[in-house]
């Protein structure tokens, strides 16, 4: 009579393990289809077309537009995907409401903007560009609000479709006007911010329909006793998004601020910024699926540790390989891409990329603890990183620009990172052992050494083997979760 109660969480974890592994392959290919070409293809050719300078302009305003987002959602996106993955009826009596809610929030962002852009002194041209990012902003918080629903009902091959459809028709649009000869003169920047307008809007008008087609009967009552009782339960989860937008964010917008020549600066950092931004999506992309898995997991009193073991071994060693990559052939990627200042960018690009690593940490061990609930430890570590990254970027920027400025990125997560990690550690009982950390030890060495004796190689060869490599370990680590995966199926 004591087997089925011992049994039943293992086979529920290793139901849970196999609905992620099979959720994440379709996630990650359905991305890779996509993003990558957005980010190495249009949004690189528009820089490659507009210049840094120009670019650099527009990269410190969307980076400010992103970090005072959060004043449109206030963790509300995080707190529903949260909830209504724990109690999938809680949809249709709180979604209206909340739709009510975000319009009032989206007209105290919008002046925010307003206020910020008039202390930095902006002139009329960035004003009138900063108001549509912001236009921007409140589109793509209103999808992410969307989509946490049609995550949180677990619905999450029709999530990854709407991950990517605002990217594949700014491809298509932009790439047109990029390369289609249909217009004369140089290309403008403001086409860009409002393709990604057209692409936004069509993306929220989709994904409302998806809600509303799946997600049951829904309330439409004004009740604004509600919304004290929302604004007070997300509010943990806004300040912690706020204070990550701030320390993830804010080297740009300081370098364009602190340096006379703040814009060029601004775009040669944006340059290797580009490529860290395209591998934080995959990481993004394993936060979101881990998000509303680990919620209901510790909804139901599941062991989460086996799961958050595989996490971090599918993401921890492939984001050291890129890291290593970019750490030889930094420069030689940048020439690939980039027209100009392809020694300062790369040089940036090789300091830059190991930040990656505990951010890999992150979207794994953060996302756990966020949806435990443990948001108060997770916000005293998020204000410390703030403090920490402001503190060293003022130090750094004004002697050695953007290269001090990837340095001040590397320590602040890496410091964030480990905090969070000890936390984890601690909250849910991980335990140590030899056996556990030999094996990615080992891979840590292989593919730095390979790194090392392939550096003389042509750069593609080189990038390739270390890559590779990377994959294999990562293989290798989660084998023994595959044959369980497998041994389960029959």
């Amino acid at each position: 009579m004591k087997g089925p109660p011992v049994l039943l969480p293992l086979l529920l974890t290793t139901a849970m393990q196999k609905k992620f592994l099979s959720n994440l392959f379709f996630l990650i290919v359905v991305n890779l289809l996509v993003k990558p070409f957005w980010i190495l293809g249009i949004d690189r050719e528009v820089q490659n077309q507009v210049g840094a300078e120009v670019y650099g302009s527009y990269f410190a305003l969307f980076n400010l537009s992103l970090i005072l987002n959060i004043i449109l959602d206030l963790g509300i996106t995080n707190y529903n995907n949260r909830q209504i993955s724990q109690h999938g009826h809680l949809l249709g009596k709180y979604f209206s409401r909340i739709v009510a809610l975000r319009m009032v929030l989206a007209v105290a962002y919008a002046l925010l903007c307003l206020v910020m852009g008039l202390i930095f002194g902006y002139d009329a041209d960035q004003m009138s560009m900063l108001g549509l990012l912001c236009f921007n902003q409140f589109l793509l918080s209103f999808i992410l609000f969307l989509r946490s629903n049609v995550a949180g009902l677990q619905l999450f091959r029709i999530d990854s479709m709407l991950s990517i459809l605002d990217r594949t028709i700014v491809i298509i649009t932009c790439g047109i006007l990029l390369w289609g000869g249909i217009h004369e003169g140089p290309f403008q920047i403001a086409w860009f911010v409002q393709l990604q307008t057209l692409g936004l809007f069509i993306t929220a008008i989709i994904a409302l329909a998806v809600v509303l087609r799946y997600g049951g009967r829904f309330h439409r009552s004004w009740n604004s006793l509600i919304f004290p009782l929302i604004l007070r339960q997300s509010l943990p989860f806004a300040l912690l998004i706020l204070l990550m937008s701030i320390y993830g964010r804010i080297d740009s917008v300081m370098l364009e601020r602190l340096l006379p020549d703040g814009n060029l600066q601004s775009g040669i950092y944006a340059q290797a910024f580009r490529l860290l931004d395209a591998a934080n999506m995959i990481g993004y992309l394993f936060a979101v699926l881990l998000l509303p898995m680990f919620s209901r997991m510790l909804k139901q009193e599941d062991d989460v540790r086996s799961l958050t073991a595989l996490g971090s071994k599918i993401l921890l060693i492939p984001a050291f390989s890129l890291a290593i990559m970019g750490y030889w052939h930094g420069t030689a990627l940048m020439d690939l891409l980039y027209d100009h200042h392809v020694s300062s960018s790369g040089a940036v690009l090789s300091i830059l990329l190991f930040s990656f690593v505990p951010m890999a940490g992150t979207y794994v061990y953060g996302t756990l603890l966020t949806a435990n609930g443990s948001l108060r430890w997770l916000n005293y570590i998020a204000a410390a990183g703030v403090v920490l990254s402001v503190v060293i970027n003022l130090i750094v920027i004004p002697k050695y620009g953007p290269f001090g400025a990837a340095a001040a990125c590397l320590v602040t997560q890496l410091v964030t990172f480990l905090l969070q990690y000890a936390l984890a550690v601690r909250t849910f009982k991980i335990s140590f052992t030899v056996k556990g950390f030999i094996g990615p030890i080992v891979a840590v060495a292989l593919i730095g050494l390979t790194g090392m004796l392939s550096a003389h190689l042509p750069w593609m060869l080189a990038s390739c083997l270390v890559i590779l490599l990377g994959g294999l370990c990562t293989l290798l680590l989660i084998l023994p979760d595959l044959k369980l995966l497998r041994n389960e199926a029959k």
